[in-house]
Order: structure tokens, then C-alpha cells, then sequence
């Protein structure tokens, strides 16, 4: 018996010590994936991002992208993350290119997935099945994942569907930041404002077109609504002055960062943690009515249909910007515009309430963005500006007050010779703004040590250019813009710093300020007047908001308020 049990226990201990000699082995020549040529996708900014791949002795060892429609300034990082799969052999980590995240982690997904075909570990598609919540949520933009976070962190069902393949719609590309008055974070920075200044401010920029009642809510729910997000991990502690505003009032990341690459992945990641149901690639088709109420959505994914049943309903798709026939159809002055919108802003939503009998408002408002680049669409924040940048055009010369509103410096620069002009800066303004890094990054920028050098890479006139860069240094210093109005507090410092800076920049369209009716308390309404039970809408799908113009700074805001307050409404229906 002895014997027995010391030659169990020998074959036992070799037994295990064979086990961690094939772990070992394994974890040294990693997954093991057959050899030749596999293909995967990936969902990127505009679409999606398919590379091949060739496999050799289980590496990769050469690939090329085989199509995709990113942005012009967006499709070498798809290149390089291509090239970093090839030297390393794997897809197990890699350095996303600044600036172009979605491109980046899209073409890495498509690796990843080539070379899950190549493992033999490709999953077929699971059939769907008709699903039961609380609440649903129809896009996973600012305002939808927002509501998203607050429903299911109080006690909710939620599940929150995306047409695309990536979250985030047009709040990714946010960059000036959120507004909000009488804020923890201003009263640190000794910033005095006050809500009833940012009240007046919006009405104003919006020529008074604005719903007061919705504006006013916006307003008081603002600074609570920072104080929430950084609860969630957003890191909102700079704070800018952007056109329109009297005060400093523009929340953004440290350094003055960009706010919505920052934003949609802590939103993404308080998703995750709150237990919401997040599903990609899943495009909504229709809401279901029962009576006069709403009760969950009709959904398409991977070519296979079924429903969503729920107690209420939140529509947070965005604005139509990405749809030139709608665009046109309301404002057909803006026919062969640009757009600095995702491809998903196709205003779908309003064919929906079409049931309900529900109200549209303020449609033809639609607000062009001044400083996008002409050639691929990327928008030029509004932040530059503040932060010191000045506008010439092909003559060198200054032509209105950059601070001015949306539509003012639009409608100025459509009145120049090319009907562009080059946004202009220097080495202290650069330092000043963290997001000019990314442009930077992107090749956008013309550089010159001095004026007259930068003017001749332009084609400008470089004594007038010099003289107007001189003229407004005098200017800043005196505080007096007799010429154009700019106001002193508009003028943070003067452009004395070489290297000097440009871009060409021209309006797009970046904003639909009109969509779905909704009160105060995110509820739809119909063509009366009367609450439509169990629907709710926030963010760029709906109207009122903004009136005629949209200041900067107040579409973040817009999403985040409204977003909280419809789970919030949501909820306290259906209890």
C-alpha cells in the first residue's frame, strides 16, 4: 500500500510538472495561427476598415489595408498600425496614433479579426431574440450614454443600442468644451460668472429664438452636471471663453484638451461598470406604440430583425447634418456644403414619431461651423480663437472680429476672395491650447518663423500680413479693438512668439439646432402640445435648445443635461 501510494504521488508530481512544461511552451510561442492570407474588419470613423493579412511559422509577416473611407488626414494610421502588427509579429498591443483613436483601434480590431479566422476561433452570429427592459435608448452618443449611466445607476433595466460600430456620434469629435456657470471648478480658478449672465449670453447668440424654458434648465442643471461627470472620471478642470460668452465658462480637460476624445470613453467605461446593455451595430428601425404610449423599438443587427419591449423609450440619435437631401430640404441655400458631421447623423428619428403624432421644431436652423479645413472636413476649434488666434484673408488682412458668433464669421468669410481664410497664431498661442497638438499631428498646419516667411508659404502679401500682425499687437496691448470690436477680454496675449502658424479654413455644416419638440423635462411632445407617455429625446435630436445660433461650449452641455434629465424623467415614469 505504501509503495502504491508514493508511485501515485511520483506520477502525480510529473504529471503537473508536464502540465507547466506545455503552459510554458505555450505562453513562449503564443496562439497558435495557421498560415496564409486572412482578411478582418473593423468599424472605424466612417465606416469600415478592412486589411489582409499573411501569416508565416504563426506571425504576421506582411498585410495592406483593402479599403476603407476614413479622413484624408486619418488614413496613415491605419497604415501605421498595420506596420506595428508586421513588426511585432502579433496584435497583442499597440500605440494608437494621436488624433486618430477610432481609425487606430478600428484597424487593430481588423487584424484582431483576421487573425481569429486564422485561430479557427471566428464566432458565427448568435440569433437574436425579442428582448425585454425598462428602458431602451436609441444611440450612444453623449446624450444617450448619459442617460444610460444615470437610468441604470438607479436601479434600471437599460439597454442602449448603436447604429454604428463605435460610440460616441458627434460628440467625439467635440473639441471647445462644456458650458456651465457659478462652477467648483471656476470658483477654484477665481473665475467669477453667474447662470443668469449664461442665461442671457445663450438667448442672445440664439437671437432670442431659443425656448427660454429649455435654455433656463439647461442653465441650472449645468454646474451640477460637471460636478456629476467628474464623479464618473471626466476630467473637466480647465476652463475657456469661447465666442458668444461673457465670462470664461467652457469646461474641457487640463491644458485645454479636447473634450469629446476625452469624454466618450469615460462615458463608455461608467456604461460598462452601471450594467448597462450596450449593443453596437444595431440600428433601430422603428419605435412600437401601444395605445398612445411608447413601448420599445423595432431593431436590425447583422441582417436579423427583433424588438425591444420596454416601459419608456429615449431617442438620442443626433441631428440630421450627414444628410445633404434633409439639410437642403430645410435650408436650400447650404446645397453642396460640407459637414463636419459623422456619417450616422442622418435623422432617422423623425420618421419614428410620425405615429405619435409628434412635433418638429425650428428645422431650417442649422448652423454652419467658420473653421473647417476645406479639404477633409476636420474642424478647427473654436478655442484657438480664444486663446489669441486672429482671422486674415488672401489680402493679409483682418476682416471682422473673430470672436464673433457661428453664423456672423461664417456668412464674413463666405465674403472673401476664395471664400476661405487662414485661421493664424504663434508659439504662445500653441503652448497656450492643448488641442493644437492633434492639428499639429494631422499635417494641418503652415509654419514660418517669421510673418513674411509664413505669408510667402501662403501666397499672401508679406508686408500687409506683417503689418496686420503688427497692427493687432498694438491693438491687444491697448485693449481697444476700434475696428472690429473685439473685445479686450477676447485678446489673451499678443502674436510676438515665432514660429507663426496657419490654417485654411471655410464654414461647414456642424450643427442642426432644430428636431424633435420636447419640454423641460425631456418628455416629446405631440402637435398640441400634449406629452406623448413613455417617449423622451435629448441632445441634437431635438429642437428649441439653441434657437437660431448655437454658442460654443453649449452643445456638450445640451447633451449632458438633457441626457441626465430624460433617464431621470424616464425613470420616475415608470415608477
Amino acid at each position: 500500500m505504501k509503495k502504491r501510494f508514493i508511485i501515485c504521488v511520483v506520477s502525480f508530481c510529473v504529471a503537473v510538472i508536464a502540465a507547466f512544461a506545455v503552459i510554458l511552451t505555450f505562453s513562449k510561442s503564443g496562439p497558435s495561427y495557421a498560415d496564409g492570407t486572412w482578411t478582418g474588419t473593423g468599424e472605424g470613423r466612417n465606416g469600415p476598415v478592412e486589411v489582409s493579412i499573411t501569416v508565416s511559422n504563426g506571425k504576421i509577416t506582411d498585410g495592406k489595408i483593402v479599403s476603407e473611407s476614413e479622413t484624408d488626414f486619418a488614413k496613415p494610421a491605419a497604415q501605421d498600425i498595420l506596420d506595428q502588427a508586421i513588426s511585432k509579429g502579433n496584435m497583442n498591443s499597440f500605440d494608437a496614433v494621436s488624433g486618430c483613436t477610432i481609425t487606430s483601434k478600428a484597424t487593430a480590431e481588423a487584424i484582431r479579426n483576421a487573425l481569429d479566422k486564422a485561430k479557427g476561433t471566428v464566432a458565427t452570429a448568435a440569433a437574436v431574440k425579442d428582448e425585454n427592459c425598462d428602458i431602451v435608448i436609441i444611440g450612444a452618443g453623449g446624450a444617450g450614454m448619459t442617460a444610460a449611466i444615470e437610468a441604470a445607476q438607479n436601479g434600471a433595466k437599460v439597454i442602449l443600442l448603436e447604429k454604428m460600430g463605435v460610440t460616441g456620434g458627434n460628440t467625439i469629435s467635440a473639441t471647445g468644451g462644456l458650458n456651465a456657470a457659478e462652477t467648483k471648478v471656476q470658483e477654484k480658478l477665481g473665475i467669477s460668472d453667474s447662470k443668469e449672465q449664461f442665461y442671457q449670453d445663450t438667448m442672445k447668440g440664439g437671437y432670442n429664438k431659443n425656448d427660454p424654458a429649455l435654455v433656463r434648465k439647461m442653465v441650472e442643471k449645468a454646474s451640477e452636471t460637471v460636478d456629476w461627470l467628474m464623479s464618473i472620471g471626466a476630467d473637466l478642470s480647465d476652463v475657456g471663453k469661447m465666442a458668444g460668452s461673457t465670462n470664461s465658462r467652457t469646461h474641457r480637460p487640463q491644458g485645454g484638451a479636447a473634450v469629446g476624445a476625452h469624454l466618450v470613453p469615460v462615458l463608455e467605461d461608467a456604461c460598462v461598470k452601471a450594467g448597462v446593455d450596450l449593443r453596437k451595430n444595431s440600428k433601430v428601425l422603428d419605435v412600437l406604440k401601444e395605445g398612445n404610449k411608447a413601448a420599445g423599438v423595432v431593431v436590425e443587427t447583422n441582417g436579423q430583425k427583433y424588438t425591444v419591449k420596454a416601459k419608456a423609450v429615449i431617442i438620442a440619435t443626433g441631428g440630421f447634418g450627414a444628410s445633404p437631401e434633409m439639410v437642403v430640404k430645410y435650408k436650400p441655400e447650404l446645397v453642396g456644403f460640407g459637414t463636419t458631421n459623422h456619417k450616422g447623423a442622418t435623422g432617422d428619428a423623425f420618421a419614428w414619431i410620425e405615429k405619435f403624432d409628434g412635433a418638429l421644431t425650428q428645422m431650417d436652423e442649422i448652423q454652419t461651423h467658420p473653421t473647417v479645413v476645406p479639404a477633409n472636413g476636420v474642424m478647427i476649434t473654436e478655442a484657438v480663437r480664444g486663446n489669441g488666434a486672429i482671422m486674415v484673408n488672401r489680402e493679409g488682412k483682418r476682416f471682422g472680429s473673430e470672436m464673433a458668433t457661428r453664423d456672423v464669421m461664417s456668412k464674413d468669410i463666405l465674403n472673401q476672395t476664395g471664400k476661405t481664410a487662414y485661421l493664424v497664431f504663434d508659439t504662445s498661442v500653441r503652448k497656450s491650447l492643448k488641442a493644437i497638438e492633434g492639428y499639429v499631428k494631422k499635417g494641418l498646419l503652415t509654419e514660418g518663423e517669421t510673418p513674411e516667411a509664413l505669408a510667402e508659404k501662403l501666397g499672401i502679401p508679406a508686408a500687409e500680413f506683417a503689418a496686420t500682425i503688427k497692427n493687432y499687437n498694438e491693438i491687444q496691448k491697448s485693449g481697444n479693438d476700434t475696428e472690429f470690436g473685439r473685445k479686450a477680454s477676447e485678446m489673451p496675449r499678443a502674436l510676438e512668439e515665432g514660429p507663426y502658424f496657419a490654417v485654411e479654413v471655410g464654414p461647414a455644416i456642424h450643427h442642426t439646432m432644430g428636431g424633435i419638440k420636447i419640454n423641460p423635462d425631456a418628455e416629446v411632445l405631440d402637435s398640441k402640445g400634449n406629452v406623448i407617455p413613455g417617449l423622451y429625446a435629448a441632445g441634437e435630436v431635438t429642437g428649441g435648445v439653441h434657437g437660431g445660433n448655437r454658442l460654443g461650449g453649449n452643445a456638450v452641455a445640451d447633451i449632458c443635461v438633457y441626457g441626465k434629465i430624460a433617464a431621470d424623467s424616464a425613470l420616475a415614469y415608470i415608477k
